[in-house]
């Protein structure tokens, strides 16, 4: 009995100290054409037909850094959902957003091998292909504007920290804050209409539904300015064709106001005073609005 209880003990002591779910790699997923990586974070009680997030590392960052940079895998524990982790290798770790691969539906660039994980993902856990969304921070929230731009077909929501428009780097040698032309990131500005047809011209012909959106910005943020986040927000509304119908002070915090479009359930932004770069990824409110949480 006493060497029962010790066993018995010992994996309590396992459980509670996470001995089970990881972030693992996944070298064969399908096609690859810009050779990125691929982490897989699978909850130790995954729900039967889960929802996938996809969340984007910044500049400089990894796919193991941004697995610790959330509270994003404790909250797959308790509801079920997989995280994929991709990770870019090249141009100094900074997504591409700015190749016609990228910004074409099915035409390649980092795009298409993220698509590709998540078709993987969706095959393997028989997941749910109607609940698939994408997050991210900087270049990883320039590239969650990119994937919604260019594969709405695949994404049902997105929520992008600190990024810029879906093509606002368009034809731009790089995307690093060390390429020659930051244009973009200081703010480049074209009409709602102008950036909704970079949309639009990224998949022609498309008519089905459009990927709602969250974007967050830091009006201290001087690396990508928050005109960014203005331009982001003037894109999706004309994709969307929603107009600004509130903002609300205090939300999710009182350095932030909150602005609502249309009845808010597809497309809101969130402007902190004081806040830099990166905004902090605020997790409840994006899985409320994902439809993971209520």
């Amino acid at each position: 009995m006493l060497v029962l209880n010790t066993c018995l003990l010992v994996l309590s002591t396992f459980a509670t100290l996470g001995f089970g779910a990881s972030l693992v790699q996944v070298k064969d997923f399908g096609g690859n054409p810009t050779k990125i990586n691929m982490y897989i974070y699978v909850p130790d009680k995954v729900a039967a037909k889960p929802a996938i997030i996809v969340a984007l590392h910044p500049c400089g960052g990894s796919a193991t850094q941004w697995y610790s940079g959330t509270k994003l895998p404790s909250y797959a524990d308790s509801n079920g959902f997989i995280l994929i982790y991709p990770g870019t290798p090249n141009m100094s770790n900074c997504w591409d957003v700015q190749s016609v691969g990228s910004l074409t539906h099915g035409q390649g660039g980092d795009a298409l091998g993220i698509v590709n994980m998540v078709k993987y993902t969706l095959t393997k856990y028989n997941g749910d292909s109607s609940r698939v969304y994408v997050m991210g921070g900087s270049s990883g929230a320039m590239m969650t504007n990119v994937m919604a731009g260019s594969y709405p077909d695949v994404f049902e929501a997105g929520a992008a920290f600190s990024g810029v428009a879906h093509a606002c780097f368009a034809g731009a040698p790089s995307a690093t804050p060390a390429s020659s032309n930051q244009t973009c990131a200081q703010g480049l500005q074209h009409t709602p209409e102008q950036w909704g047809d970079f949309v639009r011209n990224s998949y022609p012909g498309y008519t089905g539904r459009r990927t709602r959106m969250m974007i967050f910005h830091g009006q201290a943020d001087t690396l990508v300015r928050p005109q960014c986040a203005i331009e982001a927000l003037k894109q999706w509304s004309n994709v969307l064709n929603l107009t600004l119908t509130n903002k609300v002070t205090g939300v999710p915090s009182s350095a932030y106001t909150q602005e609502i479009y249309g009845d808010g359930t597809k497309l809101q932004g969130f402007f902190g005073t004081g806040v830099g770069h990166i905004a902090p990824v605020n997790e409840p409110l994006i899985l409320k609005f994902f439809g993971i949480t209520s």
